[in-house]
């Protein structure tokens, strides 16, 4: 596997919300990446695939709710949010495709 595929396998899409536009305003960018992923998998991906430099990563762990699916019980995935801000001068426009 590439080192490209590798990144794509750590980041999975953007996540376009009220909440992260406002994050990007202030420099960031939100995407939803992989339940195992780390803060220095995440960076060096974000570096790797859009070429910019990456000040700070937070996470967040979204647990999933357990919903009724046709009367039956199911549970959602859980989902893992990247916040990546981005030093001074860098931007990722996630509207465009990669």
């Amino acid at each position: 596997m590439s080192v490209k595929t590798e990144f794509y396998d750590v980041i999975r899409k953007p996540i376009i919300t009220e909440k992260s536009t406002m994050a990007s305003e202030s420099g960031a960018v939100v995407f939803e990446v992989a339940i195992d992923a780390n803060k220095p998998q995440i960076k060096e991906a974000v570096e790797g695939l859009f070429g910019v430099k990456v000040k700070a990563v937070n996470t967040t762990v979204t647990k999933g709710k357990v919903k009724r699916f046709r009367g039956q019980l199911g549970k959602r995935k859980d989902v893992k949010k990247a916040y990546v801000t981005l030093e001074e001068g860098n931007t990722i426009d996630v509207t465009t495709g990669l």
